[in-house]
């Protein structure tokens, strides 16, 4: 029988200070919650604001998938494996840190504020060796349908995860019904909604609400707004490597 975690947008927490506004789904830096530590492989789900040219300075990752999804506007990364991107709206980042990185990650717009979606996963192995990739998002392929954004090889419009893990976003319309196929037996679904409203197996859901899924093979959703745009993290269940 399916198993559901229902997480409110206000139940997440909320931190800001003079440059970064923070929805924390998950335990992250000093917010801790022993009812929030992860959803099986999916360890961190931020929604970060960060005023203009403001942003993270250097410092290290390892051992972790991680993803960011710029929402508005645009990000300026930098690492010590030499890599200096620009990642702006309708693009997804995913650096697999794997042994040990050093990066920056700044907001590149000097006079408007950067939202994105920071994102991490655990690895399937420890100690691989760090890589990055930056994709653009096909707008054909996540129109009235989920379009895969990251998976365990790379495409086109698809950045490759270490890790049996699929992201895919959908845009839909009022009224339009859809549905999701889990990718592994043994994965569950972290679905995450960006805009709209939508009803998910019976569940109502409004912008900034996530719905975990468990125990199933697939789920099945109807939009009740003008328009929605869902995220979902397909992720192991099963930590154990």
């Amino acid at each position: 029988m399916s198993k559901y975690i229902f997480h409110k947008e206000d139940s997440r927490h909320h931190e800001f200070n003079e440059w970064l506004d923070s929805k924390k789904t998950f335990s992250f830096a000093d917010y801790y919650n022993p009812k929030r530590m992860s959803f099986g492989a999916l360890r961190v789900f931020n929604d970060d604001t960060v005023r203009a040219a403001k942003g993270f300075g250097r410092h290290p990752h390892d051992n972790m998938e991680i993803i960011s999804i710029p929402l508005e506007g645009s990000l300026i990364h930098k690492d010590n494996l030499g890599n200096e991107k620009v990642v702006k709206e309708g693009e997804i980042q995913l650096m697999s840190t794997g042994s040990g990185v050093f990066h920056s990650e700044y907001n590149h717009e000097q006079d408007k504020a950067t939202r994105f979606l920071q994102i991490w996963i655990y690895p399937a192995q420890l100690n691989s060796a760090p890589a990055y990739s930056q994709v653009q998002l096909n707008e054909a392929d996540i129109q009235h349908k989920f379009g895969t954004i990251v998976a365990p090889e790379a495409g086109a419009h698809t950045a490759r995860i270490q890790q049996d893990a699929w992201l895919s976003i959908g845009r839909f319309d009022a009224g339009e019904t859809f549905s999701y196929d889990i990718r592994k037996k043994e994965n569950g679904a972290y679905v995450y909604l960006i805009s709209g409203n939508v009803e998910i197996d019976g569940h109502s859901l409004s912008a900034g609400d996530a719905l975990g899924i468990r125990d199933a093979s697939s789920f099945n959703g109807t939009v009740k707004s003008q328009h929605a745009e869902i995220l979902v993290t397909d992720v192991p269940m099963n930590l154990e490597n």
